[in-house]
């Protein structure tokens, strides 16, 4: 285990909380942070407070309303059809927060400094990722270069599941000790429904993780 200690970008949702399991057998000390942003999903923050309480680990929550003021995705607006193309950019899904991730990483930086830690994780995924040009790789180690010159820190971003599919993702959950449990609590569904909704991206994405790594998506076996 590293000595040093870690902030884990964490929205509740599977891949964040994958990767909170992933840095807490890599960090000696972990920090949970949270930001709510505007998203329909916000149902989101429950999934994380529980999970954060299950894991054992700090949870952090902050807030910005900035997107909402500025932005008309999908994933903000509730008049929007997520499962569309965006009005601005046909190349990219109605889901997609220009800025949003860049934006979110730069408070992870600065919310690290302020704590002396140069560790941040984030679960953005570019093998099989939702059309989103800032969750790929070149994004973050331009993003992670321009955090360390623009803060004089050396901070590391790491993504544990950059290069994985969906279905490696699922099966990395079931070697991390108590990640399958916390994924019955986490929550994807783009448009914030328990039970999840089933039809939009992120629902269908995550079953087919599932599907394909023959595993049963353990949030079937909540009880809410």
């Amino acid at each position: 285990m590293n000595n040093e200690k870690a902030v884990v970008l964490f929205s509740g949702g599977q891949d964040s909380t994958t990767c909170l399991f992933w840095a807490k057998e890599k960090f000696s000390e972990v920090i949970a942070l949270n930001i709510l942003y505007g998203q329909r999903h916000a149902i989101e923050r429950e999934s994380a407070r529980k999970i954060a309480k299950l894991a054992g680990v700090e949870l952090v929550e902050l807030e910005m309303d900035v997107f909402s003021k500025i932005n008309d995705s999908a994933l903000i607006n509730t008049d929007m059809d997520v499962s569309t193309a965006h009005d601005k950019n046909s190349n990219l899904p109605a889901s997609f927060v220009p800025g949003r991730n860049i934006m979110l990483l730069t408070i992870a930086a600065s919310f690290a400094y302020s704590k002396g830690i140069s560790n941040i994780v984030t679960g953005v995924c570019q093998t099989d990722y939702s059309g989103y040009p800032d969750c790929r790789d070149k994004t973050i180690k331009s993003l992670e270069l321009a955090l360390s010159l623009g803060m004089d820190k050396d901070f590391h971003i790491h993504t544990p599941l950059m290069w994985k599919t969906k279905a490696e993702t699922v099966l990395m959950a079931t070697e991390l000790d108590g990640c399958w449990s916390a994924l019955a609590l986490s929550h994807t569904c783009y448009n914030g429904q328990w039970p999840p909704c089933g039809e939009c991206p992120a629902c269908k994405i995550r079953a087919r993780g599932f599907e394909e790594a023959g595993e049963i998506d353990p949030i079937f076996e909540r009880r809410d």
